[in-house]
C-alpha cells in the first residue's frame, strides 16, 4: 500500500487508543489490590504481563507488517485488542486478570510500533521525528486524558468499566481503519507475501551490528527504568501517600500528557536547535531531576507541578531512541521498530518486578529515585555514543 500522511490522524487515534491500555491501570492499582484482597506490590504482575506480551509479541507482529503490509496488520491487532480489554472487565481474581492482561498486550504491541514504522517508510529521515512527533499527538492524548478518565470512571461505576469504555474506542477506531483501507485490507491480508519466510533472520541482522545492539540495551534500560519503574507507581503513590482519590490521582498524572503534548508541539523546532545530543542530555538529565524531586516531594502539590516538565523530557529522550530505530534496518523497517519495542517492553517487565521489589522494601521514594539515577546514566550514555 502506497503512504499516504493523510492516513496519519487515524493512526494517531489508534495510537491513542494501544497508548491508553498503557496508562490505564495507573489510578486503578489501589482498586485491583482492594477488590482482589491483595497488596498494592502483589498487582504489579498485571503491569508485567501486559508489558511483557507487549514486547514478545514484536517476535512476529514485526516481521507479519514487513510481509502483508504494516497497516492492515495494525488494523488486525487494533480489533483484537478491543476485544481483549473489554473480556478483561470480567476477571474474577488476581490470577485471571494477569491472563487477560497478558493476552490483550500480546495483541496491543503491534499498533504502534507498526504506525511507526510506516512513518519512517514515508518521511526523510531529517522531518521523521517531527513526523512522529504528530503521531505520538494521540498517544499523548492517552497519558492526559485516560489516567483521570480511567479513575472518575472507576470511583462512580467500578473499574470494570473503565476497561469496557477503552475497549469500545479501540474497537470503534479499529472499525474505522478498516472501513478507511477496505478491500486493500483483505488484499494485503490475504494476498501474496512480499517476502518468503517471516523474516526472523533480521533481528538476527540488528543485533550484530553494534548500534544495534546499543539500541536495544538503551531500550530495555529505557524500559525498565521509566515505563516500568517510576511511571506506573505515581498514581499509587498519590493515592497511599497523600490521601488522593483515583480521580484526583489520575487528573495529577494527566499533567505528563500535558508536558508530552508540549513536545509534539515543538518537536521539529527542538530538533532544529538542539539535535539528536542535546535531546537526549538535556530531556534526561530534566527527567533525571524530575523523578529526584519525586522522590522527596512533601505534598501531593508537589508531584502535580513536576508532571508537565517530567512529560517534555522523556519525550524529547525517548523521541530520539524512536527514530533512531526507523533507520536500524530500512529493508526490514517494521521489523527493526518492532525488535525496538520488544527490548522496550521486555525492560518494562523486568522493571515493573524489580521495583515492585523495590517498592514493598524501601517505599515509593526509593523507586523514584532509583530511576532518576538509572535514567540519568542512560541519557549520558546515549548522547555519547554514536547513532550508527
Amino acid at each position: 500500500m502506497r503512504a499516504d500522511l493523510s492516513l496519519l490522524p487515524l493512526l494517531a487515534a489508534a495510537g491513542f487508543a494501544a497508548g491508553g491500555g498503557m496508562r490505564l491501570m495507573d489510578p486503578l492499582l489501589p482498586l485491583l489490590a482492594t477488590d482482589f484482597g491483595v497488596s498494592v506490590a502483589a498487582v504489579a504482575p498485571v503491569v508485567a504481563g501486559f508489558t511483557l506480551a507487549y514486547g514478545a509479541g514484536q517476535l512476529v507482529t514485526g516481521p507479519l507488517g514487513d510481509r502483508y503490509g504494516k497497516i492492515p496488520v495494525a488494523t488486525i491487532a487494533l480489533l483484537l485488542y478491543g476485544l481483549g480489554l473489554a473480556v478483561s472487565a470480567l476477571a474474577w481474581d488476581l490470577s485471571s486478570m494477569i491472563v487477560l492482561r497478558t493476552g490483550t498486550g500480546l495483541v496491543a504491541g503491534a499498533v504502534i510500533p507498526l504506525a511507526i514504522a510506516w512513518i519512517g517508510d514515508a518521511v526523510p529521515y531529517a522531518e521523521r521525528q517531527a513526523t512522529i512527533g504528530r503521531f505520538l499527538t494521540g498517544m499523548v492524548m492517552a497519558q492526559l486524558l485516560v489516567g483521570p478518565l480511567s479513575g472518575i470512571t472507576a470511583e462512580l461505576a467500578g473499574w470494570r468499566s473503565s476497561f469496557l469504555l477503552l475497549a469500545v474506542l479501540a474497537l470503534g477506531v479499529g472499525g474505522l481503519m478498516a472501513w478507511r483501507l477496505g478491500p486493500a485490507l483483505r488484499a494485503e491480508a490475504t494476498g501474496e507475501a512480499r517476502s518468503p519466510g517471516l523474516g526472523l533472520g533480521n533481528y538476527g541482522q540488528i543485533l550484530r551490528a553494534p548500534a544495534g545492539r546499543r539500541l536495544m540495551v538503551a531500550a530495555a534500560l529505557d524500559g525498565a527504568a521509566l515505563f516500568g519503574g517510576a511511571f506506573p507507581f505515581i498514581g499509587a503513590y498519590l493515592i497511599e501517600r497523600f490521601g488522593l482519590s483515583p480521580g484526583e490521582a489520575g487528573l495529577v498524572v494527566a499533567g505528563f500528557g500535558f508536558g508530552a503534548f508540549v513536545y509534539t508541539r515543538l518537536a521539529r523546532r527542538l530538533v532544529a536547535r538542539l539535535g539528536e545530543k542535546g535531546l537526549v542530555g538535556c530531556g534526561g538529565a530534566l527527567l533525571a531531576v524530575m523523578l529526584g524531586g519525586m522522590a522527596l516531594a512533601p505534598a501531593w502539590w508537589v508531584v502535580a507541578l513536576l508532571q508537565v516538565p517530567t512529560g517534555l523530557a522523556f519525550y524529547m529522550f525517548h523521541g530520539v531512541l524512536q527514530a533512531r530505530a526507523t533507520e536500524a534496518l530500512p529493508e526490514a523497517r517494521a521489523t527493526a521498530v518492532s525488535a525496538f519495542a520488544m527490548a522496550l517492553f521486555l525492560g518494562q517487565s523486568l522493571g515493573a518486578l524489580a521495583f515492585g521489589a523495590v517498592l514493598h522494601a524501601a517505599g515509593y521514594p526509593a523507586v523514584f529515585a532509583g530511576a532518576a539515577v538509572v535514567t540519568a546514566g542512560l541519557a549520558a550514555w546515549v548522547a555519547r555514543v554514536p547513532a550508527r
